[in-house]
């Protein structure tokens, strides 16, 4: 039955004309008139726009805003990434989800999106908020060829980039926090997760959690992050449709996970420092102890560069820093 309906969307969207008639639509998934038409009222109640008429046929109008499995699936670009996706309505938490797969031998690139996590988390264990049909909540298992354990932090800051990248185009002054978060105006919009499972000298695989905010009014928000956090939604006065954002989203993705396959971590790093936030302001950084330091940049490896009241250059690799 699924199967059916995702020919069915592809033959509606792929079409040359802007209409295809019922007969041909019978005639290439081999069911009855009567069976694509039960098709189309499922395909509305899921929230497709889909208009009938009459001697022209059907066309697609609008795709539904919440999450979708079918309109997850319908038209997506990427080459690798997403290619097998793996659609839950309710699970605790991605990342849980995409470990289990990835020991039972998912293929690279696979995806595991949720329209709610119950116990989701960022770094730290750190609780992160994740009701239904307001934002996205997913993770990618990657098995990245040639990357050294050691390098697979840096797949956190390939992310965010793509991430500040999708953003950016769309006219958001986004900037990226290290290590793992994204900011519009001083409050947090989206998190990123790395988890990797490896040998000594090699990766076996990453899991990489993305959370964004994306449709959340201020009550949707966790209590006590109500002044810390936002969304897209209270930034710009938008709805968006989670499902054209995410497709769209892995394609900027999957383009930024190519670039530091093929090229390494020098691009990344260059655009990672353009969207960098507070660079060249002072912060506080703790770690036995506390003190101050101005935002330098990042180094080759990832780690932040800061730099002291004294002028001494240091990297970090893990501080909390209070911003």
């Amino acid at each position: 039955m699924e199967s059916t309906r995702k020919k069915l969307i592809d033959l509606l969207s792929n079409h040359e004309q802007p209409y295809i008639s019922g007969q041909q639509l019978s005639e290439e998934l081999q069911v009855s008139r009567s069976a694509i038409w039960k098709h189309m009222n499922a395909l509305k109640k899921e929230g497709y726009q889909i208009e009938g008429v009459t001697n022209k046929g059907y066309r697609i109008v609008e795709t539904p805003h919440d999450l979708s499995e079918t309109a997850l699936r319908w038209n997506l670009k990427t080459e690798w990434l997403g290619q097998n996706l793996v659609y839950k309505e309710q699970v605790t938490s991605t990342q849980i989800v995409a470990h289990d797969l990835a020991r039972e031998g998912a293929e690279h690139g696979t995806v595991v999106v949720a329209k709610e996590q119950t116990k989701g988390r960022g770094r730290m264990r750190r609780y992160w908020e994740s009701k239904d049909g307001v934002g996205l909540w997913f993770s990618s298992i990657l098995r990245p060829e040639g990357v050294e354990p050691k390098r697979a932090s840096q797949m956190t800051l390939v992310a965010a980039v793509g991430i500040a990248d999708y953003l950016s185009k769309r006219g958001i002054d986004i900037k990226i926090k290290w290590p793992n978060d994204l900011f519009i105006n001083g409050k947090k919009l989206a998190g990123i997760l790395t988890e990797m499972q490896a040998e000594q000298d090699a990766v076996e695989y990453i899991i990489l959690g993305i959370g964004i905010n994306m449709n959340h009014e201020k009550q949707d928000l966790f209590e006590s992050e109500k002044n810390k956090a936002t969304s897209l939604y209270i930034e710009t006065d938008q709805l968006f449709n989670l499902n054209i954002v995410l497709k769209d989203l892995l394609n900027e993705l999957e383009s930024k996970f190519d670039l530091f396959i093929e090229d390494g971590f020098s691009t990344i790093k260059e655009k990672w420092e353009s969207y960098a936030y507070k660079l060249g302001e002072w912060v506080t950084i703790k770690t036995q102890s506390e003190w101050d330091a101005k935002v330098f940049g990042i180094d080759e490896d990832g780690a932040l560069m800061v730099m002291d009241q004294d002028n001494q250059i240091h990297h970090l690799y893990s501080a909390e820093i209070l911003w």
